[in-house]
């Protein structure tokens, strides 16, 4: 559940909404390492939505390499960091129910894959091999 909560906190405060798989996971190393109070501030918003199934709700979306929170997935983490009187756990039923009336999401394009990622791979690892043959020749 914390797990859910933190992939839609990261995923909002990127632009857009999308995190490659990569930059999702450097920040939830950082988040999960970062303390006590992450824990806690997580599984006090997780307990206002006790349901909490971030893909099969239709929270975020898996597209393009990496994850997009949606506009419902918005209204929900908006819901959880409300602040208000009475603070009793929500169904997800009645969550769906509130997120319904939100605008439609607005089209984002797809992330451009680069062409020529095989060709940038394959020179960084010849420019690491030429720098270890440096750094053994420099040893000597």
């Amino acid at each position: 559940m914390n797990f859910q909560v933190t992939v839609l906190k990261i995923l909002v405060s990127y632009p857009d909404g999308f995190a490659v798989m990569e930059d999702l996971k450097r920040d939830m190393a950082i988040l999960v390492t970062s303390g006590r109070e992450w824990a806690d501030r997580t599984r006090r918003l997780a307990a206002r939505v006790p349901d909490l199934h971030i893909f099969s709700q239709g929270l975020v979306e898996r597209i393009s390499g990496g994850w997009r929170i949606t506009s419902k997935g918005r209204a929900v983490l908006e819901f959880m960091e409300a602040r208000t009187a009475a603070p009793e756990p929500i169904r997800a039923p009645l969550v769906e129910d509130a997120t319904a009336a939100t605008v439609a999401p607005t089209q984002v394009p797809p992330l451009r894959q680069p062409a020529d990622r095989a060709k940038r791979r394959r020179e960084r690892r010849e420019r690491r091999r030429e720098a270890r043959e440096r750094a053994r020749a420099n040893a000597c």
